[in-house]
């Protein structure tokens, strides 16, 4: 049986907010594994579409920082994700807090990213 998800690790450095990027290719994002040690903190996203040249904050449609919030960050747990926000993202970061209000981990964090190839019902 073939698999059709991927993992890809992220690491938010020590006494910052930003994770490093990831290349998800023809992917999508589906869920994210939290490291198990966590400073308290929402979920937000930047996406690259030059190749990680220029870093973007990810929005929804009606113009909200798309966020996972906190109460779902729970460190050592999965966190499901709502695909559609990330198809065609080719390149992400991870914040952790807002950009209006990040969060410095306490610490080295590593993220891992459940991503999957999303087909079209065409």
């Amino acid at each position: 049986m073939a698999r059709h998800k991927s993992t890809a690790q992220v690491t938010i450095a020590n006494g910052t907010s930003l994770s490093s990027a990831v290349g998800l290719g023809e992917k999508t994002l589906i869920g994210i594994i939290v490291s198990a040690a966590w400073t308290a903190a929402d979920l937000t996203f930047q996406a690259s579409e030059d190749a990680g040249v220029t870093w973007l904050n990810v929005f929804d449609q009606a113009g909200v920082e798309l966020k996972i919030a906190t109460a779902g960050v729970v460190a050592g747990q999965r966190v499901s994700i709502d695909p559609t926000p990330f198809i065609g993202i080719d390149m992400l970061k991870i914040r952790s807090g807002t950009n209006a209000a990040p969060v410095n981990q306490g610490a080295a964090r590593t993220l891992t990213l459940i991503s999957r190839k999303i087909y079209s019902s065409d």
